[in-house]
């Protein structure tokens, strides 16, 4: 694994968390460090911090408010 990948592992929280619970894929950036991308990509999936996912927990609190409204009327 090269330097470049080592730091940025180390920097960024997400990528190093997803890393320390699924750590086979160690075996894969050492051999080929552009999977980097696809882990963070899970991480992100798996964290739910996606656009998407904002999103949708944006839209399931604005529900829950509006069904909260609709029972106090």
């Amino acid at each position: 694994m090269n330097l470049y990948t080592i730091n940025y592992i180390k920097n960024n929280e997400l990528v190093y968390r997803y890393l320390r619970e699924d750590s086979y894929w160690y075996k894969y950036l050492n051999r080929d460090s552009s999977v980097l991308s696809t882990i963070e990509e899970l991480a992100k999936k798996k964290y739910q911090v996606r656009a998407e996912d904002r999103l949708k927990k944006l839209s399931d609190d604005i529900g829950l408010i509006s069904t909260l409204l609709n029972v106090i009327k």
